[in-house]
This record gives structure tokens, sequence and C-alpha cells, in this order.
């Protein structure tokens, strides 16, 4: 068995005794199934509205049934496993579909931050001297400013873009933090017997980068990548609330937080729902990324 497999068999044997861990796989593993079975297991698509449902509502606060300013039961029922928003719409098929949007924003604002930070860092690390100086000098300014801040004057430069390209403006801002691990990875390897043995057999730059050094980096890389999912997730959440990510009438959690944070008192799951969904991804991430980072360092193994 080739001992690059043996490790990871180790590792994900480790991992499986971490409790925590576990838990937060088996969150993402369902996170990951009910994004796959949104267009089934949601009863309407995120648009639909039910005037009816709305009508009802209105009808028992006018009936005094319920006063605007009093705490209402969940008016959940067969049709609307979890009531309705005030625009009628189904919450349920909502928060099912925003988990769509949640998977988006982790797999693609990580794979540009992964995509750009390994180059740089591969680089960073091998060629040392004024390369490195300059692209860490890079990262320091970009790790200089509050995240979301700087994605909202981004956005703000430039207008509202489409989600797709705010979650592309996510994994821009976010590979700092992989070229950093992967720098301290080729610092630690370019000096072993392994690369001078490539060298001496004539092996181009490039070669001794992608070939030799790039798989050598991917534990720290997966490690933070898992966590750095969760910051995606909870970014474009906070983004959407403040009204500079999704816009109606799309899915987002964090815009159905925040069309739904006026109604706390009367209708207090609506925030909440959505809320939970948040945590219980970002949790799941956190979860299993420190999982991951116990189980892929080397001197765990006993």
């Amino acid at each position: 068995m080739p001992v690059w497999r043996s490790l990871w068999i180790d590792a994900w044997k480790r991992l499986k005794r971490n409790l925590s861990a576990m838990a937060g796989y088996y969150i993402i593993l369902g996170l990951c199934l009910v994004a796959f079975l949104a267009p089934w297991i949601g009863p309407y698509t995120p648009s639909y509205q039910d005037y009816a449902a709305v009508e009802q509502r209105s009808a028992e606060t006018l009936s005094g049934k319920y006063a605007d300013t009093v705490v209402r039961l969940p008016d959940f029922s067969g049709e609307h496993w979890l009531s309705v928003d005030n625009l009628g719409r189904d919450v349920f098929s909502r928060l099912v579909h925003g988990s769509v949007i949640s998977l988006e924003v982790a797999v693609i604002s990580q794979g540009v931050a992964v995509a750009i930070g390994t180059v740089l860092g591969l680089i960073a690390g091998y060629y040392g001297g004024w390369i490195d100086a300059l692209l860490m000098a890079a990262t320091e300014v970009i790790l200089a400013f509050p995240f979301l801040l700087l994605v909202m004057t981004i956005i703000a430069m430039f207008g509202i873009p489409t989600i797709e390209t705010i979650f592309v403006i996510i994994g821009l801002i976010g590979w700092p933090s992989i070229a950093r691990v992967v720098r301290a990875q080729v610092l630690s390897l370019k000096q072993k017997e392994f690369i001078e043995a490539a060298r001496a057999m004539g092996a181009t730059d490039a070669r001794i980068l992608f070939q030799h050094l790039s798989p050598n980096t991917m534990a720290p890389i997966i490690v933070q990548v898992s966590l750095g999912m969760a910051g995606a997730i909870l970014s474009e959440a906070g983004l959407s609330f403040l009204g500079f990510g999704a816009q109606e009438p799309t899915p987002s959690w964090g815009l159905m937080v925040a069309k739904s944070q006026g109604d706390l008192v009367p209708l207090w799951w609506l925030p909440i729902l959505p809320g939970v969904a948040i945590m219980l991804a970002v949790f799941g991430f956190n979860l299993l990324g420190d999982g991951l980072r116990d189980a892929l360092d080397p001197r765990m193994k006993t």
C-alpha cells in the first residue's frame, strides 16, 4: 500500500474516534443530502406565494385572537410544515433551497481561495527572497482589514453583483489564509532529501512545485478549507442580512433573517428558523475542521 494512502487511512481512523468531529461530519452530510434533494423534498418553489395563508393570519389578528404585539403560537399546518412568511412563501421550502446557496458559497469561494492561495503559497515558500516578501506583504494588507468590511467595500464600489459573483469575491479575499499555511509547509519541505533528489535528477521548478511539494500540502489545505467553508457561509449570511448579498426572491438564510426580523415579537419563528440553520451549518464545519486538524496532525499518531 502506498505511504500516502496509509496516512489517509490512519487519519480517517483517528477522525472516527473523535465524537465531536463525527458530529460535525454527520451535520454536513445531512446538509448535503438536504441540498441535493431540495427539488423533491421542498413542497413548493421558493418564490411560490400562498395568499390564502397570509389572509388567514391577518383575519386572526383582526378578529382579536392575536394582537400585533403578542407572541403567537406557530401556525404550522399540513400544507405549510413550518408556516409561511409575510408574503405567503413556504418557510420549509425556502429553508431547504437555502441550503443549496450555503453549500454553493462554501464550495465556490473555497475553490477560488485554494486555487489562488495554493499557487501563491508554493511560489512564496519555494523561491523566497523579494517574491516571498511581496506576496506575504499582500496577505498582511488583506488580513489587516475586517473581512466583511472589505467585501462590502468592493461590492459598494461595483454595485450589487449576482449571488455567484459574491461567492467569487468571498474567495478572492479569502486566499491569504490558504497561502500562509501552504508557504509554511513548503518552507519546511523544500530542503528535504526527496526535493534535493528531484533537483539532482533535473526536475524543473514547476515539476517540483506541483508534483512533489503540492501533494504534501494537502493536509493543512483540507483543514483550512473546512474551517473556511464555515466562514464563507457566515459571510454570505451576514452580507445578505445587511443588504449586500442575495436579493429577493433568493432563499438565502441571511436574507430570510433580515426580512423577518421586524416580526420577531409576534412571529418569532420566522427569523429563528433560518438562524438555527446558519448556526448548525457553521457549527458542523467548525467541528469537522477541528477534528481534521487533529486527525491529520502526524504528532497525534501513536
